[in-house]
């Protein structure tokens, strides 16, 4: 019976310890925080997004940082794994929109206590508020972990401590420094899944306005590198919401190297500029004698109004009937492109997901194991693996800290 000690009780520790229990193996898991799984119960507004419905090549589509190298892992342990594990230990799950998969609760606490009750009853030790300090080794081998408190000795040890985004769940960047000491290479960690910063001179007037149906394209010194359409939100920092979520990782990469970068938003996406050309040209005709800042409560929210008709150049007193032809052109061009400066991304203790992390380079795809020091997996956020929102980077890290578990169980 192998020895294990897995450092972290997240989705990817909780995950590993299953599996490795499952296998036969003596297995512990030290955890730094009171409670385990932390982060989990932030997911989905506390709903727990656990996992995605979609089918494989779109959940490794939708996990744009080293998707490719999870594809062992995902195919061994899916999503289907992870809704017939919950469900057969008590934990039913529903689907929602965009093939989001939560708990019927709709308590990620129960998803939490239901992975911590399989892997315990599976007789998997679970030692809480005991941060790791070192990962040892001996002759190029991991032999264990030293603590406070002392040290645990292993077979094998799994590393599964998280990135650097949402540092009070104990995701705080700890994980990579200890990779980093066994000589591991640690890509920049950076925020992803992160509200964006704007010195839009706009901010504060559009503060918490929520946008439903926006499309939102990303562009880098000019060019075109992202694009997304659903539902954001005005901040009085910039933007935020689930468009902004998906675009910036792509936002950050593109920041640290220097480029300008800007969001344009398509208001009405629906409709193209001809058809949105005719609504403008009816709604003038129906509200014809009153002023434009007055006219257009049928087109736009209305803290919007007065901000498209600056941007538009359109001085918001003048009556409708007054409207040039030019006029109501560059009123249609700026709905169709609401051009926001980018400044910076949100600090990276704010983002959803890190990264970057341990360069999956040095790190066998099927195993998990390192190809520096044998006996050491990874699991989780702590490799540069990052995804979109939507229960993607929970599947990552339950497929990955699966695989590590059964790996380390047989020491492969």
């Amino acid at each position: 019976m192998n020895k294990i000690v897995i450092i972290g009780a997240g989705a990817a520790g909780l995950l590993a310890g299953i599996a490795a229990t499952g296998a036969g193996a003596n297995v512990t898991i030290l955890e730094k925080m009171r409670k385990p799984g932390r982060k989990m119960l932030i997911t989905g507004k506390g709903r727990c997004n656990l996992t995605n419905a979609a089918d494989l090549p779109e959940i490794i589509k939708n996990i744009p940082g080293n998707g490719r190298f999870l594809q062992s892992a995902l195919h061994r342990f899916t999503n289907d794994d992870i809704i017939y594990l919950l469900e057969a230990n008590g934990c039913p799950t529903k689907v929602e929109r965009g093939n989001r998969v939560f708990p019927v609760s709709d308590k990620s606490q129960d998803v939490v206590d239901t992975l911590v009750k399989i892997f315990t009853e599976q007789g998997g030790k679970l030692i809480l508020d005991t941060n790791v300090t070192e990962i040892l080794t001996k002759d190029g081998k991991a032999t264990g972990v030293k603590t406070k408190d002392g040290i645990h000795e292993a077979d094998a040890v799994i590393l599964c401590a998280g990135g650097a985004s949402y540092p009070g769940t104990g995701s705080d960047g700890s994980g990579a420094r200890l990779a980093a000491k066994l000589g591991h290479k640690i890509v920049d960690l950076k925020p992803s899944l992160v509200p964006l910063e704007s010195d839009y001179p706009y901010t504060d007037d559009l503060q918490g306005l929520s946008l439903r149906n926006a499309r939102g394209t990303l562009f880098a010194d000019g060019k075109k590198i992202g694009e997304e359409f659903g539902e954001m939100l005005f901040t009085h920092f910039g933007v935020s919401g689930p468009i902004i979520l998906s675009l910036s990782n792509i936002a950050a990469q593109a920041l640290s190297e220097g480029k300008e970068v800007e969001l344009v938003l398509d208001l009405k996406p629906a409709l193209s500029v001809e058809k949105l050309d005719a609504r403008v040209q009816r709604d003038f005709a129906t509200y014809s004698r009153k002023q434009l800042v007055n006219g257009m409560k049928d087109l736009l929210p209305q803290s919007l109004i007065p901000v498209v008709l600056d941007m538009a150049y359109l001085d918001e007193a003048k009556f409708i009937n007054q409207v040039s032809r030019e006029e109501r052109a560059r009123l249609v061009n700026t709905l169709k492109n609401f051009v926001i400066p980018i400044t910076k991304t949100r600090p990276i203790a704010e983002a959803i997901v890190t990264q970057g992390g341990v360069s999956v380079k040095e790190i066998n795809p099927k195993t998990m194991a390192s190809k520096l020091v044998e006996n050491l997996y990874f699991a989780g956020e702590v490799m540069d693996v990052d995804g979109y929102t939507g229960g993607y980077n929970l599947q990552a890290a339950y497929s990955s800290g699966y695989a590590a578990g059964l790996a380390a169980a047989n020491l492969e």
